[in-house]
Parts: structure tokens; sequence; C-alpha cells
């Protein structure tokens, strides 16, 4: 069970992301640098990417906003801004 746990906290790759979240692996690959503030996912020394559960709660909530809500991308910039600023305060 450990083991498990500990490939969780490793993240999962980005086309398990991509499964995961029903979005497109150059989809991601633009949203991170899109969202770089936002979307940050950890890299290997090899440096492939691994998606931890906060990085996937971040690519449904961007899924959301952009291709449910249709905010555009600088919208949904300043909508992620001031959720984190709420958050922190």
């Amino acid at each position: 069970m450990s083991q498990r746990k500990n490939r969780a906290d490793k993240g999962v790759s980005i086309s398990m992301a991509s499964q995961i979240t029903g979005v497109e692996v150059h989809t991601l690959r633009y949203w991170e640098k899109e969202f770089e503030t936002f979307l940050n996912p950890i890299r290997t020394s090899g440096g492939q990417r691994r998606y931890r559960a906060e990085d996937i709660q971040t690519v449904l909530l961007l899924h959301k906003l952009l291709r449910e809500e249709m905010f555009s991308i600088a919208g949904a910039r300043r909508h992620l801004a001031r959720v984190n600023q709420s958050d922190a305060a």
C-alpha cells in the first residue's frame, strides 16, 4: 500500500493525465505555457512531466472554464488569479 501511495505522490505521466481529464496531450502542453503560474507539473530528472493531484484539478478547472463556460485565455487567467487570491486570504 505504501508503494502505491508513493507512486501517487510522484504524479502521473502526461498521457495518463490526458486520459484522466479528457484533454489532449498537446493541449496540456499548451496550457502549461499559457497558465504557467497555475499549472506547473513537476519534472523528473529526465525531463518528463508528472501531474500531481493538484495539477489534475487545475486541468479540470481550466477545461471547465475554457470549453464549457467559454472563457478566453485572458479571462481564465484573471479568474484563476482571483480564486488564488481569495484562497490565500
